[in-house]
């Protein structure tokens, strides 16, 4: 009668060691899967940031170039007054360095603007990369606290196999 308890506590022993190790098994397929689901949504927003980027970058090569044109535009219209200026009076000559000096503040107030606006978009780039570095931690410190919960949890099992493995040979006088 002896030997079927102990029989039957062997096999109840080896039934519950083998669904504990079916739960760990699982546990850490569903860490795996977890940390994969981590990093794709990281690299996704990686992703993201690097196309905001590369379109606040063409952004601002495009204001560039429309700034550019505006100014190539405004000296030539500004060569072609001077030109039909300089056939009138000593009179208008003066109005025209009027128009000049007005036309020179405008490029200067369109250049202060852009410079602004460069400013801008280089401060938004920044705050941008600050916040996918702080994300990016984020995630390594979760991925580095679920690394542990899986380890320590697992001792945790490998402790209690070895504590009902000493309580079974105690049970068998071994």
């Amino acid at each position: 009668m002896l030997r079927y308890e102990a029989e039957t506590e062997l096999r109840h022993l080896r039934q519950t060691i083998h669904a504990l190790r079916q739960e760990l098994e699982q546990r850490q397929s569903d860490g795996a899967e977890n940390v994969q689901r981590a990093i794709a949504a990281s690299q996704g927003e990686i992703i993201q940031l690097k196309k905001t980027a590369a379109a606040l970058r063409d952004a601002l090569e495009a204001k560039q170039v429309e700034k550019d044109e505006a100014v190539q535009r405004a000296l030539a219209e500004s060569q072609g007054e001077i030109r039909q200026l300089r056939s009138t009076a000593g009179a208008l000559r003066d109005e025209l360095e009027a128009l000049q000096n007005s036309k020179q503040e405008s490029v200067q107030k369109a250049i202060a603007e852009s410079a602004g606006e460069i400013v801008v978009l280089k401060s938004t780039a920044t705050a941008l990369r600050e916040s996918m570095e702080t994300l990016k931690g984020n995630y390594e410190e979760k991925i580095q606290e679920m690394e542990r919960h899986a380890r320590d949890e697992q001792k945790q099992l490998q402790n209690t196999v070895s504590a009902l493995r000493a309580e079974m040979e105690k049970s068998h006088g071994r």
